[in-house]
Parts: C-alpha cells; sequence; structure tokens
C-alpha cells in the first residue's frame, strides 16, 4: 500500500518527497511565489521546503494567494 499524506484534504501518494517536490507536482511555481505551506498546523518556511520530507500520515494544507476582489 502506498504511503500517503494528505494534501488540502485529499490523500496523496507523496511520502518521503519534499515539500518542494509536493509543490511542483501540483504546478505551483518552485520558488514558491505567492505559496504558503502548513504541516500539521504550522507553516513551514519556504527555505526548508528542499529538505523537509513528508511523512506518512501527515496533514498538509498548500494555499495560493490569489488576486481579485
Amino acid at each position: 500500500m502506498p504511503e500517503t499524506v494528505h494534501v488540502n484534504g485529499e490523500p496523496r501518494e507523496a511520502a518521503g518527497r519534499s515539500v518542494t517536490d509536493l509543490v511542483v507536482s501540483m504546478g505551483l511555481p518552485a520558488d514558491g511565489r505567492g505559496v504558503a505551506v502548513a504541516i500539521g498546523g504550522e507553516v513551514v518556511a519556504r527555505g526548508t521546503w528542499a529538505t523537509r520530507a513528508l511523512v506518512a500520515g501527515e496533514h498538509v494544507e498548500v494555499l495560493v494567494a490569489m488576486q481579485g476582489g
């Protein structure tokens, strides 16, 4: 059984991958511009995305800033 994390409430096979890998796989910019990531309710500093590995069972929220009104 693949090891999954919950990304924005949906299971996703991403355990063992970095936060950067996850962000890029979602079609978002690798530099994280306009993107915020929280794991277990704690914001993950963008400078640690490349080295922060996702662990099976974690709950990840990926938020994207949008312009508009």
